[in-house]
């Protein structure tokens, strides 16, 4: 068995027998009323997809970062994390991970190791701000960061040079940094929903050359 679909099927705890699939490159517990997940976890090597999203998980196990062939996605959306392993790190071959709907007030520190990320979404959680570690994913292309406590972003996002979508609707900014019209790549930029920032001048240039500026 390759791929193993559980979605809704108010399951409360994962049966143990899933942790013995060590072929598995697909696992979906997606709406499960899951509040833990077992260490066991770290034997799915073989995992490409992991689905744990819309469930009530405050932490992941450390083993999670032995998942090493898990490339395609990881999907974490509606839970109650607030941190996230260092382990998680080491899956440097990612390229999605959706952090949507936690209690993050920041970014967790491993996210800025995950090097092959090319999609990030971490819209309604509480982040205030963005280290200027988030330059050094330099393969995204969409970042979502829609419904946080944002009032500016780091220069060091003018290193994002695949960036396509950039995502701040509902944040407080008050400023934006001028990189960001430098970004060859970006063809959308939305910033509805935030009447505190006065546009910048350089948002023209953007739109001048076919970027998308939804204000």
């Amino acid at each position: 068995m390759h791929h193993l679909n559980l979605w809704k099927k108010s399951l409360g705890t994962v049966p143990d027998d899933v942790w013995d699939l060590t072929e598995l490159q697909t696992l979906v517990l997606a709406e499960n009323g899951l509040t833990s997940i077992s260490p066991r976890l770290g034997r799915l090597r073989r995992l490409r997809m992991l689905d744990l999203g819309h469930n009530a998980l405050a932490e992941l196990p450390d083993t999670i970062g032995e998942l090493s062939e898990l490339s395609d996605f990881l999907y974490l959306h509606d839970n109650q994390l607030l941190v996230l392993p260092t382990s998680l790190g080491r899956l440097t071959g990612l390229r999605y991970l959706n952090l949507s709907q936690n209690r993050f007030a920041e970014l967790p520190a491993p996210v800025f190791e995950l090097t092959g990320l090319v999609e990030l979404r971490a819209s309604d959680n509480a982040i205030s701000t963005l280290p200027e570690a988030i330059g050094q994913l330099s393969q995204l292309r969409e970042l979502h960061l829609r419904n946080n406590h944002l009032t500016t972003l780091p220069a060091s996002v003018g290193k994002l040079r695949s960036l396509r979508q950039l995502d701040l609707r509902g944040n407080p900014l008050t400023e934006l940094p001028a990189e960001l019209a430098e970004l060859p790549a970006l063809d959308k930029i939305d910033l509805r929903w935030v009447p505190s920032l006065k546009p910048p001048d350089w948002l023209a240039r953007l739109v001048a050359r076919g970027c998308l500026v939804y204000l």
